[in-house]
C-alpha cells in the first residue's frame, strides 16, 4: 500500500458545473502522447484571450505541439510573483484496455467522473480554468499564472522549453503547484526518472562459425545483469529514505530487441532501460557506474573478439527529482490550505522537478489517485474535484489577502 493510500481522507461535495464542461472538454481532445496537443492549448488560448489575458505558446519542433504559459496579473498590472498552476495535457494511451465507456466521452457514474485524463491531470486543469472568473475581479495583490505542457508521459519533453522561456524573459514566479493526483494532500518529495537506451554491436556470422563472429546479445545481457546488481546493491544497502513507498533507488531493463535468425551470430542487440533515484542522489553518478563498466570491462573483452566492436548509450529524457523544504512559502502556503501537516513522498516522477531546478519553490497537490490513473475505466471521485475547487478558491483568495499568502511570501519572494 502506497504513503498516499494510507493517507486517503474521503472527500464530499460536488464540482461546479463549469468545472465538469471544462473537464468534458479537454478530456474529450484525444491528446495521447506522441499525439499533437495543439487543439487543446488552442482552446485554452482562446478562452483566456476572451478574457483579456495574453497567452504565450511554446512550440515544439514538430508542428502540433506546444506548451502555454499565462499570467493572471495582480491588480496593479505585475507579473512578477504570484504562483504557478502546473498541468500537462498529454495522457497515457488507451489500446488494449477494456473500456465500459470511450475513454473520450467523460461520463459520471457512482459519483465518479470517467474518461482518459479525469485523474492525469485533466481534473486539476479544469478546475483551475474554471476559476478564471474569480482571479480576474481586480484583486490580485499577487498574479497567477497558468502553465501547461506536453508530453510529460513520455518523459517530461515538453515542460524544460517552458521553464527555459520563463528564464529567457525573466519571469520570477514564487512558488509552483503541479496538480497531479495526491488526494488533495501536499506531497513535498518525488523521485527522478532517468531513461536510456543502449546499443551493443558485435559482428554477425553463421552459427556454425561462432568463434568469428561476436554476440552482441550475449555482452548485452551481461551489461543488463550489471544494471540488476546495481539495483540490488541500492535494495539491500540503500541509502534509504523511509518516507517513500518504495525507499530507495531502483533500476531496470524493460526493452530488449537484437538478433535476425536462429543460425547467425547477432551483430547488434538494442535494449532501453530506467532508474529512478532518491533526490539526494545524483543520478549522472549512476550511469557513470553503467557506461564505466561497459568501457573498462565489456568493451576490452569484445575488442579482443573484434576489433569494431563497440557499445553506445542515449539518453532518452531526463525528470528531476523534487525534495522540497519544509521551511519554504509554497510548502507552508499549501499546507495552510489543505490543513495537510504529514510529509508524503512518491515513487513517480512529475514536472515539479523541473520548476524546482529553475529556482522556483514547487511541491504537488491535485485531485484523484496515482492508483486510478493510466488505468482502463481511469476516474476521478467529484468529491475530489470539489475538493480541489475548495483549494484553489483559498488559494486564490489567499492572493487577494494582504496578510494571507504575505504571511507566507513577501514581495511575492519566500520570507525570510
Amino acid at each position: 500500500m502506497s504513503t498516499l493510500d494510507t493517507a486517503y481522507i474521503p472527500t464530499s461535495g460536488q464540482p461546479g458545473q463549469t468545472t465538469l464542461d471544462w473537464i468534458r472538454t479537454l478530456v474529450s481532445i484525444d491528446t495521447t502522447s506522441r499525439l499533437p496537443n495543439l487543439g487543446l492549448i488552442e482552446t485554452v488560448r482562446d478562452e483566456l484571450r476572451r478574457h483579456g489575458i495574453d497567452a504565450t505558446l511554446i512550440h515544439d519542433q514538430r508542428d502540433g505541439w506546444a506548451n502555454l504559459f499565462a499570467t493572471v496579473p495582480a491588480h496593479d498590472g505585475s507579473t512578477d510573483g504570484g504562483i504557478v498552476l502546473s498541468g500537462h495535457t498529454d495522457v497515457v494511451p488507451v489500446v488494449g484496455q477494456q473500456w465500459d465507456s470511450d475513454p473520450f466521452q467523460p461520463e459520471i457514474r457512482d459519483g465518479r467522473l470517467y474518461g482518459r485524463g479525469t485523474c492525469d491531470m485533466k481534473g486539476f486543469i479544469g478546475s483551475t480554468l474554471a476559476l478564471l472568473p474569480e482571479m480576474l475581479d481586480g484583486k490580485l495583490l499577487q498574479p497567477v499564472h497558468f502553465a501547461l505542457s506536453y508530453d510529460e508521459e513520455i518523459g517530461c519533453v515538453g515542460a524544460p522549453y517552458m521553464v527555459a522561456d520563463l528564464k529567457k524573459r525573466g519571469l520570477r514566479p514564487a512558488g509552483c503547484i503541479v496538480g497531479e493526483p495526491t488526494g488533495m494532500r501536499t506531497v513535498i518529495a518525488h523521485k527522478g526518472i532517468n531513461t536510456y537506451q543502449c546499443c551493443v554491436r558485435g559482428h554477425a556470422a553463421h552459427s556454425s562459425l561462432t568463434p568469428n563472429g561476436l554476440n552482441a546479445i550475449e555482452y548485452a545481457a551481461r551489461l543488463i545483469c550489471h544494471i540488476r546488481d546495481i539495483a540490488d546493491q541500492f535494495r539491500a544497502q540503500g541509502p534509504f529514505d523511509e518516507l517513500f513507498d518504495v525507499p530507495f533507488t531502483t533500476a531496470q531493463t524493460s526493452l530488449i530487441e537484437g538478433g535476425n535468425a536462429i543460425n547467425t551470430v547477432p551483430a547488434e542487440c538494442r535494449f532501453s532501460f530506467e532508474f529512478r533515484n532518491l533526490p539526494a542522489l545524483e543520478p549522472q553518478q549512476i550511469i557513470a557506474r553503467i557506461e564505466s563498466y561497459a568501457r573498462d570491462t565489456l568493451l576490452p573483452a569484445m575488442r579482443c573478439e573484434h576489433p569494431d566492436a563497440a557499445i553506445e548509450f542515449r539518453q532518452m529524457s531526463s525528470s528531476p527529482g523534487l525534495d522540497a523544504s519544509e521551511e519554504a512559502a509554497i510548502t507552508q502556503l499549501v499546507r495552510a490550505l489543505t490543513d495537510d501537516r504529514q510529509k508524503r513522498k512518491v515513487a513517480y516522477g512529475t514536472e515539479a522537478g523541473l520548476f524546482a531546478q529553475a529556482g522556483i519553490p514547487t511541491i504537488v497537490c491535485g485531485p484523484g489517485y496515482i492508483e486510478q490513473a493510466h488505468r482502463a475505466n481511469e476516474y476521478v471521485e467529484l468529491g475530489q474535484l470539489a475538493s480541489c475547487e475548495r483549494f484553489v478558491r483559498r488559494l486564490i483568495g489567499s492572493l487577494k489577502e494582504p496578510y494571507g499568502v504575505d504571511a507566507h511570501m513577501e514581495g511575492g519572494r519566500s520570507a525570510p
